[in-house]
């Protein structure tokens, strides 16, 4: 085991799914050990986080994470998660945990009915998460973003409730690439270990390689911070 930190955060593999390697290694670099977990497993071995990473889980059918919602080793995320477990949504894996009702919320087509994928900045809006600790509030990172359907949207009741309890961790800023309601990029459950968001974090984790951030480094490690955030809190408990 590479991780010193002695951490394991499994990364959840379906049918689809494309960025579970890149997860993985983010989880690497940040200093655990990824555990590979199927879509059919009925336990998550132990881990002490799990991601959901990106793709397109069941090629999208029906609605985007609709079917991932029902796999076998989403009871056992869910089971988790409500008893405190740190997960972390990345794109489909957001579309998941809001079809799955651990996040409030549901992500709709972009409003320009296209698929765009660029360098996002964001703005932090929450530090409480496990996955946000070693962010500042008001901090503005660079992260990329893919998605088709990446629309946050909710009813005004919602919106409201979540922004009044803190629940709202990121937020597009300079630019709304996919109409979500009050900018909106990232949310949490009301306890905040539960996250999702539709940029990538796990593809800005390596200098060289991640987003050019404005007046910071050419290829910026803005996303490696979601990682050690969490392996920071899991460390401290």
């Amino acid at each position: 085991m590479s991780a010193a930190s002695g951490a394991r955060i499994g990364v959840v593999t379906f049918p689809g799914t494309l960025d579970d390697r890149d997860a993985q290694r983010a989880v690497r670099l940040a200093g655990a050990q990824p555990v590979a977990l199927w879509h059919a497993d009925a336990d998550l071995r132990g881990v002490d986080a799990v991601v959901l990473p990106g793709g397109f889980s069941y090629g999208d059918y029906l609605r985007c994470g609709a079917i991932a919602r029902f796999a076998p080793v989403m009871g056992e995320v869910v089971a988790a998660a409500q008893g405190g477990l740190p997960v972390l949504g990345i794109c489909n894996g957001f579309q998941i945990l809001c079809e799955a009702h651990l996040l409030p919320g549901a992500l709709i087509r972009n409003d320009h009915q296209h698929f765009i994928c660029r360098d996002q900045q964001l703005r932090v809006e929450s530090t409480r998460t496990p996955w946000t600790a070693d962010l500042a509030a008001d901090e503005v990172i660079t992260i990329p973003l893919k998605n088709g359907e990446g629309g946050f949207v909710a009813d005004e009741d919602t919106l409201n409730r979540i922004e009044g309890e803190g629940q709202v961790v990121f937020r597009y800023a300079g630019m709304n690439p996919n109409g979500s309601l009050r900018d909106i990029a990232g949310v949490s459950n009301a306890r905040g270990n539960v996250v999702g968001l539709m940029p990538h974090p796990e593809h800005a984790v390596e200098p060289g390689f991640g987003p050019d951030a404005p007046g910071a480094p050419r290829g910026g490690t803005d996303g490696l911070k979601l990682f050690t955030s969490v392996i920071g809190s899991l460390v401290a408990a």
